[in-house]
């Protein structure tokens, strides 16, 4: 029952101005930077680790931004998934290399967690009928679960894969020319991970991306989606040279150096209340 509510008034907000929509997303966010210490807590001492030539002043402010982003996106998610198609082209904008969109190549969009993440998979259905594959966790409630499903598929040509699916169905739709949507740069525990430096912290990261692009034979761009105050700006890179390589804890590297280098442009819009260095190496205490 709370889920199906809870959808009801996502499908209410999406007729509301985006300008009002932030506006509650920056009260809900303020707040809740406030009342959730834990989270709080995570988001800081991640900023610590990862920015320590900056002041703490500093840090306090991104991590603020951190939490209203992510409380302004989620609203989003309203008129995103049910606003008419039209809203949705205008608010969302897709730049940069979009010619490597096109053809069949087998590709793999890298789409590391910046909030804006859901706005990005919808503004490449909306711009390309290829066929687009896109990982994810199931919901507890049924009726979340739904909405999010349905949300990721409204536009174009979607496959949805739960991750306990395997490995087959996703180098499957690589092989066949397609789009893989994959966000490969959280910590997602011991197994089959690389400890490799994340801000020059040994980190625990998934070698998917590498290990994809090698079976799928699959060239690697990346896209990172910002909130702007009309909507969101996803932006294309180039296909990335000589990647992947036979060296996975290399090409693992490099994908956490570029990662970087996008966070650098806006630390406040990444998700930084995720235990990113939970998962340490033998012997080493808890950082948090």
């Amino acid at each position: 029952m709370t889920g199906r509510l809870g959808v009801w008034f996502m499908r209410v907000l999406a007729l509301l101005p985006l300008r009002v929509l932030r506006a509650m997303g920056w009260l809900i966010g303020q707040a809740l930077y406030l009342v959730a210490a834990p989270r709080r807590k995570v988001a800081l001492r991640n900023l610590e680790l990862c920015f320590p030539e900056f002041t703490e002043a500093q840090r306090r402010q991104w991590a603020r931004e951190s939490f209203v982003g992510f409380c302004q996106t989620w609203l989003d998610r309203s008129w995103l998934w049910f606003a008419p198609r039209e809203t949705v082209l205008a608010r969302v904008k897709l730049q940069g290399a979009l010619d490597e969109l096109l053809g069949d190549t087998p590709t793999i969009i890298f789409a590391p967690h910046f909030y804006g993440m859901d706005a990005g998979g919808s503004a490449l259905t909306l711009h390309t009928d290829r066929a687009f594959t896109s990982i994810f966790t199931p919901q507890t409630d049924p009726a979340v679960d739904q909405w999010i499903r349905t949300g990721r598929q409204r536009f174009g040509n979607v496959r949805m894969l739960n991750r306990g699916d395997g490995v087959k169905p996703i180098l499957s739709g690589l092989r066949k020319g397609g789009l893989l949507y994959l966000l490969p740069d959280m910590d997602f525990g011991r197994n089959d991970s690389l400890f490799v430096p994340f801000y020059g912290v040994t980190a625990a990261t998934v070698p998917s991306l590498s290990r994809f692009a090698r079976l799928g034979r699959a060239k690697v761009i990346s896209m990172v989606t910002r909130i702007t105050p009309t909507g969101y700006l996803a932006e294309i890179s180039p296909a990335w040279p000589d990647y992947p390589t036979e060296d996975a804890e290399a090409d693992t590297a490099l994908m956490n150096r570029h990662l970087q280098s996008y966070i650098d442009l806006s630390p406040g819009q990444y998700y930084w209340v995720h235990k990113r260095f939970k998962t340490r190496p033998e012997g080493d205490p808890s950082i948090y």
